[in-house]
């Protein structure tokens, strides 16, 4: 086994540490994730794995164990550190001594256009846990992956990894502008459904394509005047109560699985 690194002021811990911050994970296009069950998922999904950081004290017997072996023998970079190191890189109150640094994966726009299906567009949304728990619903109704547009927060932040459950791994990421998604769109006269709280269609009476995008807007601001006018249809959630609005990853999850039950109606047996 390597050496067991012992100072939490290592250059190379300190490196890690400053992955919390978004500037170091777009200038190295890397990220961190902790937790046996994620590093699992990143391993079986082929993800190119920079490096593990590993806790023998914390680790313990079992899964963790099998996969510290499995990587190995695939000849991934390994960190040894003590107990008190890998606390100083955790993001969790109790930590299992398993982590990883791992690539991160954009893909271009026109990548739509090879993989036909329901796709997510996010206009400059701002919170990690939408982003994250959207992912995670878009993996559950086969959606195809998610459109980034503009000053979106970053789907590799710690809080988004986590909410995401492992969707990080399954959903391909797109990031673009607003102006080029907008060319991209009418260049390929693609169907694309907009939400507004503000808009007079119910949801629920729009057919649905198959092949479509659904783009839902900010936190605050909603979807912007260019995707409003974008969109081939505009549509809104009913509300009954006295409630003027719904937390984003909310709304978005009720749309996709009205798109999900027009495109894969319920069978018995």
């Amino acid at each position: 086994m390597s050496e067991i690194i012992s100072s939490t002021s290592n250059a190379r811990i300190k490196s890690i540490r400053k992955l919390r911050g978004r500037k170091q994970r777009d200038e190295q296009q890397v990220f961190f994730v902790e937790g046996v069950r994620i590093v699992g998922e990143a391993l079986a999904e082929g993800w190119p794995i920079v490096e593990l950081i590993i806790s023998p004290e914390l680790v313990g017997d079992g899964y963790g164990r099998h996969l510290i072996s499995e990587m190995s023998h695939k000849k991934i970079n390994q960190l040894v550190v003590d107990s008190n190191v890998f606390r100083s890189i955790s993001t969790k109150d109790g930590p299992k001594g398993l982590a990883a640094v791992i690539c991160q994966r954009w893909y271009p726009v026109d990548f739509i256009l090879t993989q036909p299906g329901l796709w997510i567009c996010l206009d400059r949304i701002q919170d990690p846990g939408n982003l994250g728990t959207i992912m995670r619903t878009a993996d559950a109704v086969g959606a195809k992956g998610l459109i980034l547009i503009d000053e979106c927060t970053d789907p590799y932040d710690s809080g988004s990894v986590r909410s995401s459950m492992g969707a990080i791994f399954s959903i391909p990421l797109i990031k673009t502008t607003n102006q080029d998604f907008q060319a991209f769109v009418l260049r390929n006269h693609l169907p694309v459904i907009g939400a507004s709280d503000s808009a007079p269609l119910d949801f629920r009476l729009v057919n649905y394509a198959a092949n479509m995008i659904l783009m839902m807007g900010s936190e605050r601001q909603g979807l912007s005047e260019p995707l409003v006018q974008l969109s081939t249809h505009l549509v809104s959630i009913p509300m009954a109560g006295k409630s003027d609005s719904l937390n984003l990853a909310v709304a978005t999850g009720i749309i996709l699985y009205e798109i999900y039950n027009q495109n894969h109606p319920a069978r018995e047996g």
